[in-house]
Formats: C-alpha cells, sequence, structure tokens
C-alpha cells in the first residue's frame, strides 16, 4: 500500500464494558466456582485492555500490524482494535517553525543574513510516517535550503546606479517573495505529506562585515536623491521669479544682473543653512 487509508476500528466504549466484564467476570466466577480454568478469560481480559486506542482532537494514529501499514484513524474518540497492532501518532495541528539567521549570498554576491517564519501541518500521514525518516527534521532542513535558493534569486536592494534595477527585491517586494518562498517550500515538503499554509521572511539584513558599508551607501543615495530634488525645485522657483519680475515690469534686468539673481537665489535655495541677507542701501551697480 503506497496511500494514506481511513479506518475507524470498533466503538472503545462497548470494548470496555466487554473487556471490564470478562476480565472481573471470570476472576468472580472463577472464585465461586473454585475452578482456576476461568481465569483464562481473565487473562484474555487482561490482554484486551492494550486494545484500547484514543485519538485526541487534530490528532491521528498509524495502524501497523507486523510492519504492514493498516490504517489511519483521525476521527478523534475512543476505540478499540487488535492489541498487536502498533500504534504511531501524528500531530494533524498546525506548525510554527522559526528558522535560524542563515549567512547567503543574495543575487549580486552581497551576503545577507536571513530567516523565515513556516507555518505547516502534515496532511497525509502515510507519507509523513514511512516516505521520510524524520518529518520534523524533514521540514526544518528543506525549509533552510529553499532560503538559501531563493536569497540567491533575489537582490537584497535596488542598484539602479549601478545599472542593476530589478522588479522585485528582498527588501521591498514582500509579498513577491514571500509567495516564491511558499511555492519552494510547499514543493519540497510534498514528498513527507505536509501542507504549507504560510511562509514569510522572519529577519533580513545584511551581514555584519559589510552592513556599515551598505548603511553608508543607502544614506548616500538617499542624500542625492533629496538635492537633486532640491536643486530641481530651486530652479523651477528661479525661473518663476524671473518670469514674474519681467511679466509685471517690477525692475529691468540685463543679463548680468540675471545671472548674479540666479546665483544668489540658487545659493539661498540649495544651501544646508540660512542665507543671512546683506542689505544694500545703494545702487544695484555698487
Amino acid at each position: 500500500m503506497k496511500a494514506e487509508k481511513i479506518i475507524k476500528p470498533a466503538n472503545g466504549y462497548l470494548m470496555l464494558l466487554v473487556v471490564l466484564i470478562l476480565f472481573f467476570g471470570s476472576i468472580a466466577i472463577s472464585i465461586q466456582q473454585e475452578n482456576p480454568v476461568y481465569l483464562i478469560l481473565s487473562v484474555l481480559g487482561f490482554i484486551g485492555f492494550f486494545g484500547f486506542i484514543l485519538v485526541n482532537p487534530n490528532t491521528s494514529k498509524v495502524i501497523l500490524l507486523f510492519g504492514k501499514y493498516v490504517g489511519t484513524i483521525k476521527e478523534n474518540g475512543l476505540y478499540w482494535a487488535n492489541p498487536l497492532y502498533r500504534k504511531k501518532t501524528i500531530s494533524l495541528r498546525a506548525s510554527n517553525f522559526d528558522s535560524e539567521r542563515l549567512k547567503v549570498n543574495d543575487k549580486l554576491g552581497n551576503p545577507v543574513m536571513i530567516s523565515t517564519i513556516l507555518v505547516w501541518r502534515v496532511t497525509n500521514t502515510y507519507k509523513a510516517a514511512f516516505d521520510v525518516d524524520n518529518y520534523e527534521n524533514f521540514v526544518r532542513v528543506q525549509t533552510d535550503a529553499a532560503v538559501r535558493k531563493l536569497a540567491s534569486m533575489y537582490p537584497y536592494d535596488n542598484f539602479a546606479d549601478e545599472g542593476h534595477d530589478e522588479d522585485i527585491t528582498l527588501r521591498s517586494s514582500v509579498n513577491e517573495v514571500s509567495e516564491a518562498l511558499e511555492k519552494e517550500i510547499d514543493e519540497r515538503l510534498t514528498i513527507a505529506g505536509i501542507e504549507v499554509l504560510e511562509a514569510r521572511i522572519g529577519y533580513l539584513a545584511y551581514a555584519n562585515e559589510i552592513a556599515s558599508a551598505m548603511l553608508k551607501r543607502q544614506q548616500a543615495t538617499a542624500i542625492v536623491a533629496a538635492r537633486h530634488k532640491i536643486v530641481q525645485g530651486a530652479v523651477e522657483m528661479v525661473e518663476m521669479a524671473l518670469e514674474e519680475l519681467n511679466k509685471k515690469q517690477i525692475v529691468e534686468l540685463d543679463e548680468e544682473r540675471k545671472a548674479a539673481m540666479v546665483s544668489n537665489l540658487l545659493v539661498i535655495l540649495c544651501g544646508d543653512k540660512e542665507a543671512s541677507p546683506v542689505v544694500n542701501a545703494g545702487t544695484l551697480s555698487h
């Protein structure tokens, strides 16, 4: 048999009554009749106690008989079956797995620290019990392997200034990366009869040896972007000022004075510090 088989043994409460009657009744009859032959029935009743199977909610019992798979009990309750059956408990509850922080190289070769949070559960008890050695350890190993593969497929961040402009990155494309990770892990765990409910990146950062340098790079990129925005706005403001002065004919400016005005306005608008005004009490030519 290569597939899961759901079984439902005899009602355990009814068999409990039968076993108790058989065990204590045979002892009582043996004492009353003073005949030890009836003790054989009590021995059978005692053996019958080993046939009870208790299945808790969201758990299952895999039943074996001398190494042969008999079936799986998934419905919770008290049951009775052959006392020679070997029972193996497999939980059907959803389980969390928080992987260790792994050092891997991203698509651009930068070392990053990454971990994942995985929510999974067993759906096929036959595969979980017999197709892998230890399904819980299998989840841990395959999850780490999937995270390493995923990290190598995407860059940590975009570096458009170096020609590395990616649509999906580990840092900014959280949903896309999580979907790819969930699909990758699910394909690996199917062999163990395990369903992946959710997979998310739990921790993501540059490795310690390059974290400081990458932080400076990010700061420099942000400063350059801010300066670009400031200069663009300053040029537009200067252009608007010249147009308004010319439209309202407030003052006539030749090319040299326009250049001086543009220079002064750009210094004021683009400077890091506040400008200190100088009042000219004379004419514009002094």
